[in-house]
């Protein structure tokens, strides 16, 4: 508009002009060689223009002719470049779709067309690339350095076949090297910074990070967080390495510029404990744990005072666990904590919290621990165990698929700086939907031993052994047995033979019943709670007694008539025989006394010479003596 404007005021200025020599009186005389020209002043100012435009145009024509040669070439060459142009866009498009061989083509004829474009050689060096010729582009890369505006352009290339054939160093030197050509290059600035910290070199981290920084690569809240990181792996490097001082120093900066970094926490506390300043470690623990609970923060203020006893642990786990209520991480600090001071009922009560609301491996296998612990149950335990295969997997320190134990400043993959995250391990989460009854959580009341029996009240029972029938489940019933002669003196009645088959034969009357074990059953603890034998004989003549049953009270209350075995009815002949025995006189007595001892110094015999998985019998000594048979035990 403003352009309109200023045309129509020129415009105007000129038809003024016009009409002010329009008005103008007289003539202007132009006399030469005896002829005179005489015209009003328009006129002449009209023919004047006029001779003027027609001289300009007469100079642009011996111009024209006079460069023509020029302005030949300079078509020719706007042509040939406008091809070379077009040459180089359809070869990047093919680099772009993926297509190397068309690539290369229009990369050579735009080669050819523009000669040194700096654009032309990064499509060869790129398609070369493409197409797996690496000795090329590597060597179009290098040609590159020769020329300060496309040596950054070389590095990079270089830099990223140095990567691709996993060569480290060579990749930081063109790193390094495109940071001191131009340190604004983000890519370079990153990957020095990278190097740097997968070879734990971490004070030239720390200057990389600060000209990074400097060049606006990354904004104030990246860097304090990559600053505390760093800071947090040198006080762990300079601890080790014995110079604790710093260590602390440094660590405390870097906990100052991330509070929820839980390692620069833990390595304070740690480093403020060897000080003797359990204040401040308090402080720095309690501040972390607030943004972020973890395991290893409890760990550390639990023994945060060297020498304290488990029960003032537990407290000071409690205070902590306080300051963030309701968290999974407390429940199982405080688990831990209770578990070592012995306070198994506060144990059992925060593993109940974190296994009805987070169940997860730890928390199973703890359980499992405290079963085993408290009550020693084995069967308990082992159904702990059972349910912690199929827990839910525990939190882990993860970094671009690496799970670790422990915490550290880069990736050992892509060597990216504070890449580990506290975190499940994604792809290898078990079932969560386990339903755990309150029941589980209830310690086991472990039944007591039963008492003996009277022994003068168990000298009436019958010399048979017979199992007592079971009546109620809930009363387990402890047998006892004793050895006595007259059990001997009933066994020289009858051979070996008949006497196992007198006692296999049992009466129709009687109902055999299982012998009640006590203890828990199908578990290895049996053994604790089995009742030992008593008043074994040392040998068969030590005792002349007869031989007597001895029953629990229990299993006196549920015998019954019809459970009682009858020895009479079970076998008559040695009914018989017992009667005549006791009608007998001394000399009789003696003589099967002496029959029982001729019998039961007889070998066991077997109904096979030996079992399937019996090594045999040490029959003969080192000598070549002959031994007595001894018999072999089998589980």
């Amino acid at each position: 508009m403003i352009r309109v404007l200023i045309f129509f005021a020129l415009l105007f200025l000129a038809t003024l002009g016009f009409a002010w020599m329009a008005d103008l009186p007289g003539t202007i005389a132009v006399s030469w060689n005896g002829y005179v020209w005489e015209q009003p002043p328009v006129v002449v100012a009209l023919v004047v223009g006029i001779a003027l435009f027609a001289f300009l145009i007469a100079v642009w024509l011996i111009r024209v002719i006079l460069k023509s040669p020029q302005i030949a070439g300079r078509f020719f060459k706007q042509r040939r470049k406008d091809k070379g142009y077009n040459a180089l866009s359809q070869g990047l498009i093919a680099l772009g779709t993926g297509n190397a061989k068309q690539a290369r083509k229009h990369g050579l004829e735009a080669d050819k067309l523009l000669g040194e474009e700096p654009a032309t050689k990064l499509l060869l060096a790129q398609s070369a690339q493409l197409a797996g010729r690496d000795d090329e582009a590597r060597q179009r890369f290098e040609e590159m350095l020769d020329d300060p505006a496309t040596k950054p352009l070389g590095l990079h290339g270089l830099f990223i076949e140095a990567e691709r054939h996993k060569e480290p160093v060579a990749a930081r030197h063109y790193a390094e090297e495109a940071v001191k050509a131009s340190p604004s290059l983000e890519w370079a600035g990153k990957a020095v910074l990278g190097y740097q910290a997968v070879a734990h070199h971490w004070e030239d981290a720390l200057k990389s990070l600060e000209r990074n920084y400097a060049a606006k690569l990354l904004d104030k809240k990246a860097y304090r967080r990559q600053r505390a990181v760093i800071l947090t792996a040198l006080a762990l490097k300079l601890e080790d390495g014995g110079d604790p001082d710093r260590a602390f120093s440094l660590a405390k900066e870097a906990h100052g510029l991330a509070l929820d970094l839980v390692p620069a926490a833990v390595v304070t506390a740690r480093l403020a404990t060897r000080r003797g300043d359990i204040r401040k470690a308090s402080k720095v623990l309690e501040a972390t744990w607030r943004l972020s609970p973890h395991a290893e923060l409890a760990e550390a203020y639990a023994h945060v005072r060297t020498g304290d006893s488990a029960v003032d642990r537990l407290k000071r786990v409690k205070t902590l666990s306080s300051q963030r209520a309701n968290t999974p991480e407390g429940a199982m600090a405080i688990a831990k904590a209770a578990m070592e001071a012995r306070e198994f009922d506060e144990a059992r009560a925060q593993l109940k919290k974190v296994l009805q609301s987070e169940p997860t491996r730890a928390a199973f296998l703890f359980m499992a621990e405290l079963e085993d612990a408290e009550t020693g149950d084995k069967g308990r335990m082992r159904d702990w165990l059972a349910r912690a295969v199929k827990a839910p997997l525990d939190k882990a320190w993860i970094a671009d698929g690496i799970v670790s134990g422990e915490w550290h400043a880069v990736s050992p993959v892509t060597g990216k700086l504070d890449a580990f995250q506290w975190a499940v391990p994604s792809g290898l989460q078990e079932d969560e939907g386990m339903l755990l009854e309150d029941s589980l959580f209830e310690a086991p009341v472990l039944p007591g031993p039963s008492e003996a029996a009277n022994p003068e009240a168990s000298e009436q029972a019958p010399v048979d052994v017979t199992p007592v029938k079971e009546t109620t489940a809930d009363a387990p019933k402890v047998v006892e047995l004793e050895a006595g002669p007259k059990a001997e003196a009933a066994s020289t009645e009858q051979p070996a033979e008949k006497a196992a088959q007198t006692q296999t034969a049992a009466p129709a009357s009687a109902e055999p019943a299982a012998v009640a074990k006590e203890g828990y059953e199908g578990t290895t603890d049996d053994v604790r709670f089995a009742p030992a034998l008593k008043d074994l004989p040392d040998s068969p003549t030590a005792t002349s007694e007869p031989a007597t049953q001895v029953v629990s009270e229990a299993a006196k209350d549920t015998e019954t008539p019809e459970n009682k075995p009858d020895t009479t009815a079970a076998s008559p002949e040695k009914a018989e025989e017992t009667t005549a025995a006791k009608e007998t006189a001394e000399p009789a007595a003696s003589k099967e006394k002496t029959a029982a001892t001729d019998d039961l110094n007889r070998p066991i015999e077997f109904p096979l010479s030996r079992m399937p998985d019996d090594p045999g019998t040490d029959d003969k000594d080192g000598d070549g003596e002959d031994k007595p048979a001894r018999p072999r035990f089998f589980n």
